[in-house]
């Protein structure tokens, strides 16, 4: 059902007089840190420019750059905060979406293409342009060895040993371009292979069956045999309102929200079918986004999924010149007939349809914000009701209803007066049972894998990063995480779980921050990478973590950890990608 709503819409855009299209920078990419980067240093928000709501369009990418490179140098602005590097950056990411700049043609001419064919741009494999058509096709690929060291040789569980040596490989390709100028398209697909850590085997094997990010995959024969999956996202793309009204429809992620992580939506599950319309007028960006998902499943012999849905809407405005205010809402429901229509209101701030549905629903509402400080700090966070009750959250009962989560965070760039060190840090808590609903259905999950924090409900988590571009196309990163959470045990449902219905919860009262058997763990990540070209990388790095739980309690569920003990990894790894984000596992 939702299929054809969808298609019908697009059906109904491309029957209108459209103006203009764009594509989107893929999620991953280091150009986002660089464009928070340059928003900061220029000390205001850029009403064309929504770097929390992602992907962002090249479009706007390539304006907000080109507008910067060119502005007055008397003025104290951005420029006396560049460096040759940011500079450098700005003319790759330009280049990279060279057809959206002033002339069309920005794009960097190869100095020594291949067979007068292949790379005769510099950032693209093939390149072909005219006044009615653009197409660019590039390969995607990436290869990465781990070597890894655990403290047990040997799973607890089956006595296999556990292989030293493991390694990830993706082969694809991906095309972009645009019609008439009207009708941008996408799209990208990738063969992989992995072969995951020990901790990301458990957390693969036992807890729901499925692989980090991805959806449908083919099982190894054996317990640490490689998984073998598809990936594949694309979508076409239509400005309804020039400049202002954009609708794309495809299959992909999204990311709403400015840190490492989102209490709204993040790309930590698979891609999904979506419909996505973006207006952006004056200093307001809304967004509207219907989402078809897939509930938990047991993975058995070839089948059909069923289909939840969600409807997702966040309206921000620049308030000011450096302060930025959102509201979002999301509703993730089922229905045996398809799409809910009464969900397809666009109009934010319609929880009211929850309650005329039955309040069945799952609905959250959420509150953002992010402030740029000095022209150095950027300050955001986000606040999450899913619900509760005065009365309850001020009685002191820690009753069990009472479902929120708070993000905040703070990016120093520039630190301490060296150019190019970036520093950030961040802390999020979200309560038991907040992500959880009233069956094991209508749960803020999709694909066996949580829509948005990757750790669930009921944890407190900490990060910092430092970020340092020491010289043109090398990247240095140490990171570090702590988090502390619960576990649910056997049946009992303490709220981290959320794919149990809530009603199961073990009790109503008395439910703590961390319930249930605890765990803590801390993480140490170093990485170094490389651009040979661009967007070609060579990677190396190491992690380093270490997994406890409290109570001497391992639940076989315990899905990153062991079923007898703590357990403590450290692996280093090397690989090659080109077009690709780097595959990491350092956030869970």
């Amino acid at each position: 059902m939702v299929k054809k709503v969808l298609l019908c819409s697009v059906t109904a855009l491309t029957s209108l007089s459209l103006y203009a299209q764009t594509t989107f920078l893929k999620l991953g990419s280091d150009g986002y840190h660089n464009l928070d980067r340059w928003e900061t240093l220029n000390g205001r928000l850029c009403d064309s420019l929504a770097n929390g709501d992602k992907p962002e369009s090249r479009r706007n990418i390539v304006h907000f750059i080109e507008a910067l490179q060119h502005s007055d140098t008397s003025e104290p602005g951005i420029r006396k905060y560049l460096s040759d590097i940011d500079n450098y950056n700005m003319r790759q990411m330009v280049s990279e979406s060279g057809e959206w700049a002033h002339d069309e043609n920005g794009a960097k001419d190869s100095k020594h293409p291949i067979l007068n064919t292949f790379y005769r741009k510099q950032y693209n494999m093939i390149y072909a342009k005219t006044d009615n058509f653009f197409v660019v096709v590039n390969p995607v690929a990436g290869v990465q060895a781990l070597i890894q060291n655990n403290n047990i040789g040997a799973d607890p569980a089956t006595n296999y040993d556990i292989p030293q040596l493991t390694r990830t490989n993706s082969q694809g390709a991906e095309v972009r371009g645009w019609i008439a100028k009207k009708i941008g398209f996408y799209t990208m697909i990738t063969d992989n292979q992995e072969r995951y850590p020990y901790f990301v085997n458990n957390w693969v094997r036992k807890r729901h069956e499925a692989v980090p990010g991805a959806d449908y995959f083919k099982r190894p024969l054996d317990q640490f045999g490689a998984y073998d999956y598809l990936q594949v996202s694309g979508y076409v793309n239509a400005d309804i309102v020039k400049n202002h009204v954009n609708a794309s429809f495809g299959y992909g992620k999204h990311f709403i929200g400015d840190g490492f992580t989102s209490l709204f939506l993040t790309d930590n599950s698979s891609n999904m079918p979506f419909m996505r319309i973006q207006t952006r007028i004056w200093k307001l960006n809304y967004e509207c986004l219907y989402l078809e998902l897939t509930p938990q499943y047991l993975k058995g012999g070839d089948q059909v999924l069923p289909h939840k849905y969600a409807t997702m809407r966040y309206l921000n405005a620049n308030v000011t010149r450096w302060l930025n205010l959102g509201l979002f809402e999301g509703q993730v429901f089922a229905r045996t007939g398809g799409y809910e229509i009464s969900y397809l209101n666009p109009i934010i701030l319609t929880t009211a349809m929850s309650r005329y549905n039955g309040a069945g629903d799952k609905s959250i509402l959420g509150f953002s914000g992010k402030a740029l400080v000095a022209k150095h700090f950027q300050l955001y966070g986000q606040m999450l009701l899913n619900e509760f009750r005065i009365k309850e959250l001020t009685g002191g009962n820690q009753w069990y209803g009472n479902k929120w989560g708070v993000q905040a965070g703070a990016k120093y760039f520039n630190a301490f007066g060296i150019k190019n060190l970036d520093l950030q840090g961040e802390a999020d808590v979200v309560r038991p049972y907040t992500y959880s609903a009233q069956d094991t259905i209508a749960n803020y999950t999709n694909y066996n894998q949580p829509l948005a924090d990757p750790l669930g409900s009921g944890f407190v988590k900490f990060i910092g990063q430092i970020r340092y571009e020491p010289m043109k196309n090398l990247v240095l990163t140490a990171r570090a995480t702590m988090y502390r959470r619960g576990n649910d045990t056997g049946s009992a449902n303490f709220g981290n779980n959320i794919f149990k219905n809530y009603p199961s919860a073990t009790t109503q009262y008395g439910v703590k921050m961390i319930n249930g058997p605890e765990s803590r763990c801390q993480i140490l990540s170093l990485n170094a990478s490389y651009q040979i070209r661009r967007n070609l990388y060579i990677d190396i790095g190491g992690v380093y973590r270490n997994y406890e739980n409290v109570a001497g309690a391992y639940p076989h569920s315990s899905t990153t950890g062991t079923a007898t003990s703590a357990l403590k990894t450290t692996y280093f790894y090397g690989g090659i990608r080109i077009n690709m984000a780097r595959r990491a596992y350092d956030f869970f």
